[in-house]
């Protein structure tokens, strides 16, 4: 998996929060929205009584999957268009807004909803790692049975796995007995 050092915090949060779902085993930690709100407090993006209900969590999850959507398109895949339009539409009912600091500036909530502080403080994360240069290096694992988000800190940034010993692994060896076999190698 991934070196933590190596990932910048902005890059960070935008895969640990796509990847609060495991699709390969079906792991789903966002199950409640009290999980959800708990996820967002760890992370200083949300005050600690922060009171979410079952649309808060149905919203996140969009956002979430809709970025794992945009990782796979960084990662060389098709993307879908649906998911993209569903993030989209999402966001818009999100607003968020430039506040400048001393130091700088930054993206925040529009509103004073909780919700709203959590998803500008992950939009944020976008916008940091997009001017940074890491954000096209966020990518999912191009096993269609994992979809697990990575840091791609490869050289020429082309990796395609989220492990070479795990899922480049498997593809490989599913590939190379499709050739002995003389059947069409899996993507």
């Amino acid at each position: 998996m991934d070196d933590d050092a190596a990932v910048p915090d902005a890059a960070r949060l935008i895969r640990d929060f796509v990847n609060t779902v495991e699709p390969q085993i079906d792991h789903e930690t966002l199950t409640s929205p009290e999980d959800l709100r708990d996820w967002f407090v760890e992370r200083q993006l949300m005050p600690a009584g922060a009171h979410l209900g079952p649309a808060d969590l149905d919203l996140a999850i969009t956002i979430r999957e809709g970025l794992r959507t945009v990782l796979l398109g960084h990662a060389g895949h098709h993307t879908d268009p649906g998911a993209l339009d569903r993030l989209n539409r999402t966001l818009a009912g999100l607003p968020v807004t430039l506040r400048f600091t001393d130091d700088g500036h930054r993206l925040v909530t529009a509103t004073n909803a909780p919700l709203g502080q959590a998803v500008a403080g992950l939009v944020d994360a976008v916008r940091r790692a997009a001017e940074d240069g890491t954000w096209p290096r966020l990518k999912v694992c191009a096993r269609d049975t994992c979809r697990w988000a990575y840091y791609d800190s490869s050289r020429n940034q082309a990796r395609r796995w989220c492990s070479m010993a795990g899922c480049g692994n498997y593809i490989k060896m599913k590939r190379a007995y499709a050739v002995r076999t003389g059947r069409t190698p899996p993507v």
